[in-house]
């Protein structure tokens, strides 16, 4: 019999920095001690302003954000932390599901949705697959590799040009530059400036599409 996306074996995920919000107190209790045995840095709160409190002081790389709530709006909350941080993972909690309140989620860009009750592998399946998607657990000089041979590509791409184009233009070799592009090698400086000159691009912007 085929594999199903609920038995396909997903790796664990690395580490990761969680923040629950929840207004539960048996919950927020349930999922830190989850959590925190499953190897991750997590802790729960129980108001919006915690949260936010929370993130300002360091920001997680994933909020597991309850959408009904009796003195917070989930809905606005997320709003929220989409407009204030764009790239933050959420995993959206709640014990109200309904096929209106996944479609207003997912165009707010959450980045799963779990009904409680859930069971601690359906929740650790989806951090490792949120790891997985976004990058998170890795090392800052990891991730700076693949988000800059992301956006070399990118720009690659949409110019038109083949790696032995940009070569020509920016002075490094075909195998340099693949080398970029597929995250193996972090250029130096002066090749980041070279490769940018020749796209017409800026590698601050770059830099900060990468988290830096």
């Amino acid at each position: 019999m085929a594999e199903t996306e609920e038995t396909t074996p997903v790796a664990p995920a690395p580490p990761l920095t969680i923040v629950a919000l929840d207004d539960d107190a048996d919950f927020r209790e349930f999922v830190t001690s989850l959590l925190t045995d499953a190897g991750h840095d997590a802790r729960a709160v129980a108001t919006r302003g915690e949260l936010f409190r929370a993130c300002q002081e360091a920001l997680p790389e994933v909020v597991l954000l309850d959408m009904k709530m009796g003195g917070d709006d989930g809905e606005a909350v997320l709003a929220e932390l989409r407009e204030r941080w764009p790239k933050l993972c959420v995993i959206v909690v709640t014990g109200y599901p309904s096929l209106d309140s996944m479609r207003q989620t997912f165009k707010r860009q959450a980045f799963d949705y779990i009904a409680k009750p859930f069971g601690a592998e359906e929740l650790l399946r989806a951090l490792a697959q949120a790891a997985a998607a976004f990058g998170l657990g890795q090392r800052p000089q990891d991730r700076l590799r693949g988000e800059l041979g992301r956006q070399i590509r990118l720009a690659r791409t949409e110019r038109g040009w083949t790696l032995k184009e940009l070569g020509e233009s920016s002075g490094m070799s075909v195998s340099q530059l693949s080398a970029v592009e597929r995250g193996a090698h972090l250029p130096s400086l002066e090749s980041l400036v070279a490769i940018a000159t020749a796209l017409r691009a800026h590698p601050s912007a770059w830099l900060e599409a990468a988290g830096f």
